[in-house]
């Protein structure tokens, strides 16, 4: 085994609670888990991701991070050499080799995930027991914890799930007997900035995020503990809090104008904030908000767009476009589809819109191919054939990379689908 570091590079709602939902199993095309490293480095300031794989893991993490190759590494490959997956040496002595040597190259690390990616059958290794073993000998410098990112068993947002699931048993219990409010999900410093403003303005004051920017603020948590999903892809992050006590505040997700709305209005609600002061603090950034978006709705308005399943961000973009940019929905796929958690995201689905669950490639490229979309939105291993086909298309893993929450963020998510067809437009003229 050795270890290869790589550089870091609209209209009225209709009640749709158990919409039709088409149920697909078969050939999907999708990134990995391990793809979720390139953006939790970045949020994790004092995190280390080691991922324990094959020289095919070692080139996609530096493939997916090229763009931040210049920026100091704090991820890496613990290459599995073809004797390690034979089982002829103890790749748990090999293990616990890079990771002192890591350590003592790296002072700065004090949280290290270790990321298994492939099942313990494949890797021969039980991922848990050695960072159980190596937190016990490093601790207090460096606490260990694992978690899988294998492409086997997940899509690649779920990487970020069963990372922070990996990071709730670690939280502090919270001792505190006053109401305190957990955002929970990756969100980038400003838009992290931007949302504590608001609270603060709104005078919920008691407001901590999961993840942290530093493992030394990792948040308390108990039954006083109210927390909102800022991604929709954390369904074993929302149990593990259940779990410790924490309650989900129901709402949908804060894309757009309504859905940032809707989502700071859930936090009010539960802490008692008054309607009109609720108006006030956010009434300017509405307005703001929804002026940006004019600039978009021209060039997006009766557009037809097509979701392939890819990052579990499908409802919620659906719910953005269609409400608030006037977009015809002809398919929304999602890799897998939560109905507690996407609750309101689908009462705000047009009446009858196509939603797909699970993925069979062929028949959904089928379908695509039939309805010829303005737009479709899908991974990276299907746009090229469908631009070589003349179709205009926008890349998924985009939307989970680029800052897309928020109300001054609104633009910027409606830019991301303009983006094509404008370019699609000069090009034909």
């Amino acid at each position: 085994m050795t270890v290869q570091l790589q550089g870091c590079a609209a209209p009225a709602a209709q009640d749709l609670a158990a919409p039709a939902v088409r149920h697909e199993r078969g050939q999907h095309e999708v990134f990995c888990g391990l793809t979720g490293i390139v953006w939790l480095h970045r949020k994790i300031q004092d995190a280390f991701f080691l991922v324990v794989g094959s020289r095919t893991c070692a080139h996609l993490i530096q493939s997916a991070a090229g763009v931040m190759i210049f920026a100091e590494p704090r991820f890496g490959t613990a290459i599995m050499e073809e004797k390690d997956l034979a089982g002829l040496t103890d790749a748990n002595d090999e293990l616990d080799r890079i990771v002192t040597q890591l350590i003592a190259r790296r002072p700065d690390i004090k949280l290290l995930f270790l990321v298994g990616s492939c099942p313990s059958e494949v890797i021969k290794l039980d991922l848990s027991r050695a960072a159980l073993r190596l937190s016990k000998r490093f601790m207090p410098q460096v606490r260990v914890l694992s978690y899988t990112g294998s492409g086997l068993e997940t899509t690649f947002t779920q990487g970020e799930d069963a990372c922070l699931a990996s990071l709730v048993p670690e939280l502090p219990a919270s001792t505190s007997t006053e109401t305190s409010l957990l955002v929970v999900g990756s969100l980038a410093d400003v838009v992290e900035d931007q949302f504590i403003r608001i609270f603060d303005a709104l005078g919920i004051k008691s407001v901590q995020f999961l993840p942290p920017r530093n493992s030394a603020s990792l948040p308390s948590v108990g039954p006083n503990t109210k927390f909102l999903l800022a991604q929709p892809f954390l369904a074993d992050t929302a149990r593990e809090l259940e779990n410790r006590g924490a309650t989900r505040l129901s709402a949908p997700f804060p894309l757009g104008v309504e859905g940032t709305t809707a989502w700071l209005r859930a936090a009010a609600d539960a802490f008692g904030v008054d309607a009109a002061l609720f108006d006030k603090v956010t009434q300017p950034a509405r307005s703001r908000a929804e002026r940006a978006l004019e600039n978009f709705r021209q060039d997006l308005a009766g557009r037809r767009i097509f979701f392939f399943p890819d990052s579990q961000l499908e409802i919620p973009l659906a719910r953005f476009l269609s409400r608030e940019l006037s977009m015809q929905l002809v398919e929304v796929g999602t890799p897998y589809l939560h109905r507690e958690h996407l609750a309101e995201e689908l009462k705000l689905l047009p009446a009858g819109v196509a939603i797909t669950e699970g993925q069979d490639v062929d028949l959904q490229l089928d379908r695509c191919r039939a309805a010829r979309p303005d737009l479709a939105v899908c991974g990276l291993g299907l746009a090229n054939p469908l631009e070589a086909e003349g179709m205009t298309t926008k890349w998924a893993i985009e939307l989970v990379f680029t800052p897309i929450q928020g109300y001054d963020q609104a633009s910027d998510l409606a830019e991301l689908f303009a983006r094509p067809l404008v370019r699609r437009a000069k090009l034909v003229a």
